[in-house]
């Protein structure tokens, strides 16, 4: 209670500082939060509810939706992340009529390779990914330079196939699940910070600089800001930690066309690197402690990726010719965090969604929305395992 009381005494002290009368608007639901999560919630809600997105940035998307490494991959992931994967290709392979007008995903595949120490390591992850699928192919050094000739051959010494795997068109997506919300009448805000919230007479008061708005139903889809938007709203952080990773692009040298190359990952990745834009992606795939932040490249992440591009290919680069970073914000246990929270009314969260948030937007955005609209979970998700607590915050305690 002595929250929710400073929230409402800092929203009538903006309104005397600034002199402004806000009209208010009301919706059913506000998500909290312009990126992939909120905005792919939107595109499966908004046809059946009044529906605000409110973002505080000057652009959506800026963050983690703006810094993907673009990826979608059935394999090499946790179980339930695997299942979130099958369960959105659907969608990204054939989408729904109208959503857009080019394709989703661009077939990439992908070689997993190692040197003479952890053959024995790469052995067991190709039995373990080979059940229940005949789709990997063990190769020998000439196949794996056939197929990517940037490779240098004395950095490994054992490799497999993995055709499943995708680019994602993170533009062209976002955008369309922006669009198609929009088209079912959800409002969208830019540059729109949560200033206040309390709740009253059964539904939420919010307030940005500039507008008012009340919802009856909040949901944080805030990324790694999801536990200060939960602290706002009066809820129990739940500990999602934000985790920087590294890229850089380095200069492919003249007349070099990678364009075909599959994405290459270490068996156990140390690193991992795709074409990108005519350039070399290259990440090490690390995993950063931060704060909340407009993240930027870790100098010693800049420096492993460029360890790799020396060690593993051909490539002799002297500097990247681009870096960059993003966060990834897990929950305790890695996996997302979709449902009801048990300690405050009207609150519910889409949080947690790591770095697999692209690949499996429209599996979390259908899942996030029938638990929204108290509809039974749809079929293809009962098959799969899942249910309504299969993310619910409270396991969490």
């Amino acid at each position: 209670m002595l929250v929710r009381a400073q929230r409402t005494r800092t929203a009538c002290t903006f309104r005397q500082k600034h002199a402004v009368t806000l009209v208010t608007q009301t919706f059913d639901v506000a998500i909290i939060g312009g990126g992939i999560a909120g905005f792919s919630l939107a595109h499966f809600l908004a046809p059946h509810r009044k529906v605000l997105i409110l973002e505080r940035e000057d652009a959506f998307g800026y963050h983690a939706t703006g810094r993907s490494a673009a990826e979608f991959a059935f394999r090499f992931h946790t179980p339930l992340v695997g299942k979130l994967a099958k369960l959105s290709f659907p969608f990204l392979n054939t989408p729904p009529a109208g959503f857009c007008e080019t394709p989703l995903l661009v077939p990439r595949g992908m070689l997993l390779i190692t040197s003479e120490e952890k053959r024995a390591r790469l052995d067991e992850v190709f039995e373990q990914e080979s059940r229940g699928t005949d789709r990997l192919t063990r190769l020998t050094i000439d196949q794996v330079l056939q197929r990517a000739p940037v490779l240098n051959p004395d950095f490994f010494t054992s490799a497999f196939h993995d055709p499943d795997c995708w680019d994602i068109e993170v533009e062209t997506l976002f955008q369309s699940f922006q669009r198609s919300a929009k088209r079912a009448g959800a409002a969208a805000h830019r540059s729109a910070g949560l200033k206040s919230a309390f709740r009253k007479d059964g539904a939420w008061q919010l307030e940005t600089d500039s507008a008012a708005f009340t919802a009856n139903a909040v949901v944080i889809a805030t990324g790694a800001w999801a536990d200060e938007t939960a602290a706002m709203l009066g809820a129990d952080p739940l500990g999602l930690t934000p985790l920087n990773r590294t890229v850089v692009n380095v200069d492919l040298p003249a007349g070099t066309n990678l364009s075909a190359m599959p994405e290459i990952q270490e068996i156990d990745e140390d690193f991992y690197m795709k074409p990108d834009a005519g350039k070399l992606l290259v990440s090490p795939a690390d995993e950063n402690v931060s704060e909340p932040c407009d993240a930027q490249p870790d100098e010693l992440g800049v420096a492993w990726a460029m360890h790799w591009v020396t060690e593993a290919t051909i490539l002799k680069p002297g500097h990247p010719a681009h870096t960059w970073a993003g966060l990834r914000t897990f929950a305790p246990d890695r996996a997302p965090v979709i449902g009801w929270d048990k300690s405050t009314d009207g609150v519910f969260w889409l949080a947690g969604q790591g770095g697999f948030g692209i690949q499996t937007s429209p599996a979390l955005g259908r899942y996030a929305a029938n638990l929204l609209l108290g509809q039974p979970l749809a079929e293809d998700f009962k098959r799969a395992g899942l249910d309504k607590t299969t993310m619910d915050p409270a396991r969490f305690g």
